[in-house]
């Protein structure tokens, strides 16, 4: 004997498939590599996709910290190769210093300060942390770990460029006060 399905079974079945279906088109898949601007600047530079680090990095020469209104700032230049222009271009910037960072290597232990800065990925603009360090021999000038990459989508290692930066005015904005952190991410 055959029993139909009650109409509320399916109602609550069809919304926990349409609400699944809803959450994982919000979620993008992003290579390895992609290609971001920083801004307001506007540069593009090529973005590592590191899952084995936690706090996202950028290129940074001549950082010096200073006082501003009782605050601990720090001003730093960002030197990069624009990907649009091939040119290589720099950027001063002065921002309040978030926090420090300790950071253990092969070499002993140092403090690097970190600092908000937003970058364009896709359509959208993102306030992330960036710990400021001399990237001029690595590959790639901004990082991106962890605690960045949760808030984009899953990562496709055999992938790169899948997403071009295309923000304007109309382009929504995650600023890093509204982020919150997976208690699994490693925070």
């Amino acid at each position: 004997m055959h029993r139909p399905i009650p109409r509320t079974l399916l109602a609550l079945l069809g919304a926990g498939l349409l609400g699944s279906a809803a959450q994982a088109a919000e979620t993008a898949t992003y290579g390895w590599i992609e290609k971001a601007t920083i801004e307001p600047w506007g540069t593009a530079v090529k973005v590592k996709l590191d899952t084995g680090a936690l706090t996202s990095s950028m290129q940074a020469e001549e950082i010096e910290t200073f006082e501003r209104d009782g605050e601990d700032w720090v001003r730093f230049t960002v030197e990069v190769e624009d990907e649009e222009t091939d040119d290589v271009v720099s950027k001063t910037f002065e921002r309040p210093v978030f926090r420090d960072l300790r950071v253990r290597g092969a070499g002993g232990e140092e403090s690097r300060p970190v600092v908000l800065m937003t970058l364009c990925m896709g359509e959208t603009l993102r306030e992330e942390q960036f710990s400021l360090e001399d990237r001029d021999n690595m590959n790639y000038p901004v990082l991106l770990g962890r605690r960045t990459i949760q808030d984009l989508g899953s990562v496709e290692t055999t992938r790169t460029f899948m997403h071009e930066p295309e923000c304007n005015d109309d382009s929504p904005v995650k600023p890093h006060s509204e982020k919150e952190y997976d208690e699994d991410i490693g925070v």
